[in-house]
C-alpha cells in the first residue's frame, strides 16, 4: 500500500513554514491523541503517521530530501524508513508540541509516565558501483554494536521508586508550586542495574561483532543517508534500539559518467569506421550492447539510448544513456597514406558540407538537456 503524502497528512503545502507545519501537527496529535480516543486503533495510527510526517518535514536536511525523492528517501526494502516510530519515539520526541494540552504535558497515556531510554545511532558509509546503484543491491555489512550482556538484571530505582519522575514542591509568593522532572538516578527510566556481568561496562553492555543485511534501492545518490531501524546500540533495561545509519558512496565508474538519472558515453570512431559506418559494442550498467554507426557520422553526434541510464529512485522512468561520438584523427601518416590524403585534399566528398541536421555545438548540449 502507497503511503500517503507527509504534506497531505499535515494538510499543508509544500511551501509551509516551519511554524505552519508545527501548528498543523499539533491540531493533528490533538485531534487523535490516545488519551482522547481510547482503544481506537484508526485514530492511534493516524497519531502515529501525523508524528511521522512531523519527524521529517520539521527537520530541514529531512524534508529536503523527501521534496526530492519522497518517501524512498528513508526507505528501501528491508527497514529503512523516517516512519515505523512507536509511542515511545513519539512521546520522547515531541514532548514539547503539546504544552498542558493533556494536564501532565505530553507525557503520553493519561499524563506522567516512564522515559523510555533510546540507544545511540551507529553510522556507516557504503561504497557502491554504478551497476549496483542501476540494479540495487543487497549489501552484508559487518558491524560492532552495543548488546545487553547475558546476565544483566535490574532493580526498581529507590530515589523516584520506579516512576522516572522526581516531584518537588516549593513555597513561593504565588504559593505552593509543584514541578516534577526526570530522576536524575535512572535518567527517567524507573530502573537502575542490579547485577552486571564483569566483561560488560558501567551500562551492562558488550560490544559484538553483527553482520547487517542491508537492501539498497536502485537510484540511490552519492551522499544520500538511509536507515536501518533498530541496528544501531542496544539501550540499557527494555529501552529501544538506535538505528543504523547508511551513507551511500558512489565510486567512479571506467567509463560511464552520472548525471542525475542519465550516463554519459564518450566513443571514439577510427576515420575509416566514421566514414564507411559500423557497428560497434558498448558496456551499460545493464550489460553490453551493440549499437549501430551510421555512414559520415559526424564527431560531436550524440546517439541516445532510451531507458540505458539510472531507474528514478521514486520508481517512476529510467534515464537515458548519451553516447557522445568523437571521430579519431590519426597524427601520424605514412607516405601512402599521406599521398591518399593530398589527392582526396581536393575531392568534393572531402570537403564540409554542413546540412540542416548538422546541430551546432550549442544546439548539441541543449538536446543532451532535455
Amino acid at each position: 500500500m502507497a503511503k500517503q503524502d507527509y504534506y497531505e497528512v499535515l494538510g499543508v503545502s509544500k511551501s509551509a513554514s516551519p511554524s505552519e507545519i508545527k501548528k498543523a501537527y499539533r491540531k493533528m496529535a490533538i485531534k487523535y491523541h490516545p488519551d482522547k480516543n481510547p482503544d481506537d486503533k484508526s485514530a492511534e495510527e493516524k497519531f502515529k503517521i501525523a508524528a511521522e510526517a512531523y519527524e521529517v518535514l520539521s527537520d530541514s536536511d529531512k524534508k529536503a530530501r523527501y521534496d526530492q525523492f519522497g518517501h524512498q528517501a528513508f526507505e528501501g526494502a528491508g527497514g529503512f524508513g523516517g516512519g515505523g516510530m512507536n509511542m515511545d519515539d513519539i512521546f520522547s520526541q515531541f514532548g514539547d508540541i503539546f504544552g498542558n494540552a493533556f494536564g501532565g504535558g505530553f507525557g503520553g497515556f493519561g499524563g506522567s509516565r516512564q522515559r523510555t531510554p533510546r540507544g545511540s545511532n551507529l553510522r556507516i558509509r557504503v561504497k557502491l558501483s554504478l551497476e549496483e546503484i542501476a540494479n540495487g543491491v543487497e549489501k552484508k555489512i559487518k558491524v560492532k554494536r552495543k548488546k545487553q550482556a547475558k546476565g544483566v538484571t535490574y532493580k526498581t530505582c529507590s530515589n523516584c521508586n520506579g516512576t522516572g519522575q522526581v516531584t518537588r514542591v516549593a513555597n513561593t509568593i504565588l504559593g505552593r508550586m509543584q514541578t516534577a522532572s526526570p530522576c536524575n538516578i535512572c535518567g527517567g527510566t524507573g530502573q537502575i542495574i542490579d547485577n552486571r556481568p564483569s566483561n560488560s561496562d558501567s551500562n551492562g553492555f558488550i560490544v559484538e561483532e553483527e553482520t547487517v543485511s542491508i537492501k539498497i534501492p536502485a537510484g540511490v545518490e552519492d551522499g544520500m543517508q538511509l536507515k536501518v531501524t533498530g541496528k544501531g546500540n542496544a539501550a540499557p533495561g527494555n529501552g529501544i534500539s538506535g538505528d543504523l545509519l547508511v551513507a551511500i558512496s558512489e565510486e567512479p565508474h571506467p567509463k560511464l559518467q552520472r548525471e542525475g538519472d542519465n550516463l554519459h558515453y564518450d566513443m571514439y570512431v577510427g576515420l575509416p569506421d566514421a566514414i564507411l559506418g559500423s557497428s560497434v559494442e558498448i558496456e551499460t550498467v545493464s550489460g553490453k550492447v551493440r549499437l549501430k554507426i551510421e555512414p559520415g557520422v559526424q564527431s560531436g553526434k550524440i546517439l541516445r539510448l532510451r531507458g540505458k541510464g539510472i531507474p528514478n529512485i521514486n520508481g517512476y522512468s529510467k534515464g537515458d544513456l548519451l553516447v557522445h561520438i568523437n571521430v579519431w584523427t590519426p597524427k601520424t601518416l605514412n607516405k601512402q597514406q599521406k599521398t591518399f590524403f593530398e589527392k582526396m585534399r581536393k575531392d568534393e566528398h572531402f570537403k564540409p558540407k554542413p546540412e540542416s541536421s548538422d546541430k551546432s555545438f550549442f544546439e548539441k548540449v541543449k538536446d543532451m538537456f532535455s
